[in-house]
């Protein structure tokens, strides 16, 4: 399977059409791990919960996500520091990367 593509910046990649923060680049690779860690638990959490259609326990999991979220950069304050805007879960092609997101789909090795 293909990566994802990445915007120049390298703060979103792009999923049919939507941008999505990437993890905070500067993370020491053990913070990293243990927050990645802790974001596959609280996912299967989430499954478990609701299969077994516990609403308390399916909040808790959820909130368990958030936290590992925001941890690892990729919801909450923004890692970068030049003022741009968080454009996470925005349409691309209502940001100020459309027109570079029109040419890679022109030429998807540029």
């Amino acid at each position: 399977m293909k990566p994802p593509l990445t915007t120049p910046d390298g703060r979103y990649i792009v999923v049919r059409g939507r941008l999505w923060r990437k993890s905070n680049p500067a993370l020491p690779p053990d913070e990293r791990q243990m927050q990645v860690d802790a974001l596959m638990q609280a996912r299967r959490a989430v499954r478990t919960a609701m299969a077994e259609g516990d609403a308390t326990r399916l909040a808790h999991a959820r909130a368990e996500v958030d936290a590992a979220k925001v941890a690892l950069g990729e919801r909450g304050p923004v890692w970068w520091n030049d003022g741009a805007p968080d454009l996470n879960r925005y349409m691309i092609r209502n940001t100020d990367y459309a027109e570079w997101y029109a040419r890679c789909r022109l030429d998807p090795e540029t």
